[in-house]
């Protein structure tokens, strides 16, 4: 009997762990595969958009040699050196120190699992997208190790480099470095300068909530540490992801529509505008919310330049004075004494 449970015992063991092997190997198609094809579309897009958007491709030799140094420093700093997953950095995320014992290391881990999502290497984020989702289970992130892993064993680092430059979210409906490069600053990616490569590693943490063109201070700040660092300035560049956000589409706005200004409408608003106006009056019968504004107020009358007035008012005062007929210019009116220029008062004779 006890032989019978342990054979039992032994089989339930090998079943789980053929199962989760499978699991963990499990992905279409195989990271051997991208040695020699381009992707057309990723887990991460089909999550994010349906149907895909279309990628457009570019080499790695087409690309400005600045930007993948850019990525590497704002992204993965040892990327060059490990084998798809980066030890070190993964205690620093979880504030592991040495000589703590197994247990202490194991128990500081999973209280820290949380920090694991900001010490992803390059090779890691490129199994994510392509194959996972951006879910903070741990099973996915051992999942994500070990496909990152066999990434290693079959591509070379640049076309890891390649495949991840060309298949990143850098934005919203951004995908790609050729897609980046035109909506955010109108080139290709060979044309890139040093201030617009370091602003497109600072986009890939937060591609959805900070970019050079949707609230840009954080990824401004995270580029001035990037420039700094690419420059020979001893500074942390802090490791971050952004967490999963959804971006909900924006309604159109329904616009009520105008209608053409009829017959009446136009009789009405010539009748209500006074013949001396003192204004030119033009009627645009193509803008109807212009006609119905000056049905429903009541017309002003703009005042006449100052030129004009003071024409005016000249012309009325000499109407209104008596011609100058039969005396000089000198002459004084009878009962009046003439002005004397000493004094300032009348006074008579």
């Amino acid at each position: 009997m006890a032989v019978a449970k342990a054979r039992i015992a032994r089989r339930v063991v090998l079943g789980t762990a053929a199962f989760v092997a499978l699991w963990l190997f499990a992905v279409w198609p195989p990271p051997v595969w991208w040695r020699d094809h381009a992707p057309r579309c990723t887990a991460m897009m089909r999550r994010r958009a349906s149907p895909c958007p279309v990628l457009r491709w570019t080499p790695l030799s087409a690309v400005a040699p600045v930007l993948p140094r850019m990525v590497i420093i704002g992204e993965d700093s040892r990327f060059r050196t490990h084998h798809g997953v980066d030890f070190v950095e993964i205690g620093d995320a979880l504030g592991v120190g040495s000589g703590r014992g197994t247990w202490t290391t194991l128990r500081d881990a999973w209280r820290h699992r949380a920090r694991l999502r900001g010490a992803s290497t390059i090779t890691q984020q490129l199994a994510k997208n392509l194959y996972l989702s951006p879910s903070r289970n741990p099973l996915r992130k051992v999942k994500e190790a070990v496909t990152a892993w066999r990434f290693e064993l079959v591509l070379s680092k640049d076309r890891i480099l390649e495949l991840y430059l060309n298949v990143a979210e850098w934005g919203p409906d951004v995908w790609g470095v050729t897609a980046a490069s035109d909506a955010y600053f109108g080139s290709t990616p060979g044309r890139l300068s040093e201030w617009d490569a370091a602003a497109l590693a600072a986009t890939l943490p937060f591609p959805l909530s900070s970019n050079p063109l949707l609230r840009p201070a954080r990824m401004l700040s995270r580029r001035d540490l990037i420039l700094a660092r690419y420059r020979g300035a001893d500074v942390y560049i802090p490791p971050v992801e952004e967490v999963e956000i959804e971006v909900p589409p924006i309604p159109p706005i329904p616009l009520a529509p105008e209608a053409p200004p009829t017959r009446e409408l136009v009789s009405a608003t010539e009748a209500s505008v006074p013949p001396d106006a003192g204004r030119e009056f033009r009627l645009q019968p193509a803008n109807a919310s212009v006609w119905q504004q000056i049905a429903t107020a009541k017309p002003r009358i703009t005042a006449a330049p100052a030129a004009r007035r003071r024409r005016r008012s000249s012309a009325a005062w000499s109407a209104l004075r008596p011609p100058r007929t039969g005396r000089s210019r000198g002459a004084v009116p009878s009962g009046r004494c003439p002005r004397r220029a000493s004094s300032s008062r009348w006074r008579p004779r």
